[in-house]
């Protein structure tokens, strides 16, 4: 196992822009409003001598609420770190939250480094002299917004750390675990679904809108196979969005569906299918991930509601009939199990390998139960097809003319290769290619032979007039 630094403060200290520097990604959504980080964030560290694990946690601010949930999940970090990283803004000085929560590092036992953070245009002497009242011995300087001393804190600590695994085999793990997103409008149960998933109270849960608000990557296991589940922040329309930071979660959400292989979408049963949901269904579909519907907080409905929230998204979601559909509970966690054995079999299909003569004979068979349309009083030829990618599958067909084919011809060729293939849970995407005309735009010379016939010929047709 990788050694595990933590990184401890108050609220808006740069916890989440010094992850960002250890990292060497911008994974943390990082914004000048103090109590934006509420759950854990996991990262593989890139600056020091060695890898490590980095966890960025909330801020300590004693509230309560939310912020109490927040301050569950910087225990559990402190729980499981083995050095953790003690962050101050070293512009406000010691302040009493600052002593208080010294106390509670010194009570853990753990070895503890104190980090003074935004030392920029600041007279490092006297900042030093009043942060020592801490008890933490003496304070490193950095400025995590620019990385400057950075590389020096890593490597002064790093000899302290226990040795593991290197930084290969933490790599190849991440490389081959399936990324499986959560995604949903807000407060749809996208949280609870994770930690019914998990076991555990991994992310903040909490009875409001827009308590995620950056994506979360969780890695955990089941058996032998991998996976790396991404809780991300509700998406609700772009009237609705009222503060910035819901601009950036949006982003984060986007960003997350692209890097995933498989997209849970969560679907609120109580508030019905909206267009927020359609929308983002459709979204789904255009970034080609798999998807696996579920529809949570069903055990509250009525036999009359569920009907009708049947009818409803067969009416709103018909784009989506590939796509296996469960009826969850994520608070009870009926139904919840069946989600990963989906998912699995949403990302073997989009993974899978898709033979050229298999290919080339579905496309022959389609073709000669329902031939395509004439264009200019020509058939259009479709001749042979392979593979063009994975995730998700790509068909190139080559023809003639394929670029006038009908949308509607292009939706029967999807739906006959889909079921011929048993293609499960994932879009299917067509190319289309036509070959080029070697004689196109070159003028056809008559030979002194052909020109005779020729004025032979005019002459007839004279003569017949």
């Amino acid at each position: 196992m990788l050694p595990v630094l933590a990184l401890v403060g108050r609220p808006n200290v740069g916890k989440s822009t010094l992850f960002n520097q250890l990292t060497r990604t911008r994974d943390a959504l990082v914004a000048d409003v103090p109590g934006l980080t509420r759950d854990r964030q996991y990262g593989i560290g890139r600056v020091g001598p060695g890898p490590y694990v980095v966890v960025d946690t909330g801020g300590i601010s004693g509230g309560g609420g939310i912020e109490a949930l927040s301050e569950q999940q910087v225990r559990i970090a402190i729980a499981e770190a083995d050095h953790l990283l003690f962050l101050v803004d070293t512009r406000d000085g010691t302040t009493p939250a600052d002593l208080e929560i010294a106390a509670q590092l010194r009570r853990t036992g753990k070895p503890v480094t104190l980090v003074a953070n935004k030392v920029d245009h600041l007279d490092w002497t006297l900042a030093a002299g009043e942060l020592h009242q801490l008890g933490l011995g003496d304070p490193q300087p950095i400025a995590a917004l620019r990385g400057r001393g950075v590389s020096a804190l890593i490597a002064g600590i790093f000899e302290t750390l226990p040795t593991g695994e290197d930084a290969a085999s933490a790599e190849a793990a991440t490389t081959e675990a399936i990324r499986v997103a959560v995604v949903g409008r807000p407060n749809a149960g996208k949280s609870t679904l994770i930690n019914r998933l998990l076991g555990e109270e991994r992310v903040v849960v909490f009875d409001s809108p827009g308590t995620t608000r950056d994506s979360i990557e969780v890695p955990f296991a089941v058996g032998e196979r991998q996976y790396r589940l991404i809780d991300t922040a509700g998406m609700r329309r772009r009237a609705r969005i009222s503060e910035a930071i819901e601009h950036f979660s949006v982003i984060k959400t986007l960003q997350a569906i692209e890097a995933c292989h498989v997209a849970i979408l969560v679907l609120d049963a109580h508030a019905g299918i909206g267009e927020q949901d359609a929308t983002l269904a459709a979204h789904l579909i255009d970034s080609g991930r798999a998807l696996v519907m579920a529809v949570n907080k069903w055990d509250g409905l009525t036999p009359d509601a569920r009907s009708a929230l049947k009818m409803t998204i067969e009416r709103r979601l018909p784009f989506l009939n590939f796509a296996e559909q469960h009826r969850i509970s994520a608070l009870h966690g009926s139904g919840v199990g069946l989600l990963l054995e989906a998912a699995d079999r949403a990302y073997a299909s989009a993974m899978r390998t898709l033979p050229t003569p298999l290919l080339t004979r579905l496309l022959e068979d389609a073709v000669r139960e329902h031939a395509p349309p004439l264009v200019h009083g020509r058939r259009i030829k479709l001749r042979y097809a392979h593979q063009g990618g994975r995730n998700p599958p790509i068909v190139v067909i080559h023809g003639n003319q394929t670029d006038a084919l009908p949308e509607s011809y292009q939706r029967y060729l999807i739906k006959r290769l889909r079921e011929a293939l048993r293609l499960q849970g994932t879009p299917l995407r067509l190319e289309l290619k036509s070959g080029t005309n070697p004689f196109a735009g070159r003028k056809n010379n008559l030979t002194p032979r052909q020109r005779q016939k020729r004025g032979r010929l005019r002459a007839f047709v004279k003569g017949k007039r």
